[in-house]
């Protein structure tokens, strides 16, 4: 019986160290940056706005718990998602947040309130739609994300460019702008900018790691 309860506390004493790793909001942070893709410590400490020695100290407990990896780049060493699991635990536990607590409900609605958000029928139907030109989808986050990865027959414009750019976009279309994520925002100053120069524009709350997510979970059912 007692190696049975041995067994039993060391496999939740594993588990715990996901959770325990994951229990930071900054460390939650740099996991959605590395959502995005592969980044230097440097970059993330200026990103999260902490210095650059607790960032190190934060990514070390996510490696130690196996959520993100190194590689050396020359000089750098880059910080990277570990798994394809780790965008899919953060998009997960950031929805149960979402769906349990009221507090957390109540922020994202003041986040939310002042833009027009995307409101088409499903994901599909906004595929077709960019697909076809009906709308415009354009990701603001900065080019090495897009790289990285983007929704499809979306345009990559950052938002430190789209004033200078936005004669580029089409006035006689909804454009749909898209970041990191709905806490990002990004997309949301995007919005504000396109519609104050006389454009349709909506923003779509969910990024690479959420529509990953979705399509993950559309193909298994």
């Amino acid at each position: 019986m007692s190696t049975n309860r041995e067994l039993k506390d060391a496999l939740y004493e594993q588990v715990a160290r996901i959770a325990k790793a994951a229990a930071s909001p900054k460390r939650l942070e740099l996991i959605e940056l590395l959502c995005q893709a592969p980044k230097p410590v440097d970059l993330l400490a200026r990103e999260v706005g902490i210095s650059v020695k607790l960032t190190s100290a934060h990514l070390k407990e996510l490696r130690s718990a196996r959520l993100v990896d190194t590689e050396r780049q020359g000089k750098h060493i880059i910080y990277r998602i570990a798994s394809p699991e780790v965008p899919r635990f953060w998009v997960l536990l950031r929805t149960l947040a979402e769906d349990r607590l009221f507090e957390l409900q109540d922020a994202l609605r003041q986040l939310t309130s002042s833009n027009g958000e995307w409101r088409g029928e499903d994901r599909a139907e906004l595929l077709r739609k960019a697909r076809e030109g009906e709308v415009v989808v354009i990701d603001v986050r900065p080019p090495n994300e897009f790289e990285q990865a983007h929704l499809p027959f979306a345009r990559s414009m950052p938002l430190a460019e789209l004033r200078a750019r936005v004669a580029e976009l089409p006035k006689d279309k909804p454009i749909v702008a898209y970041c990191r994520g709905p806490y990002c925002l990004m997309s949301a100053d995007a919005v504000r900018l396109l519609q104050e120069q006389g454009y349709t524009a909506l923003q779509l709350r969910e990024g690479v790691a959420e529509w990953a997510q979705m399509q993950g979970a559309a193909s298994n059912t």
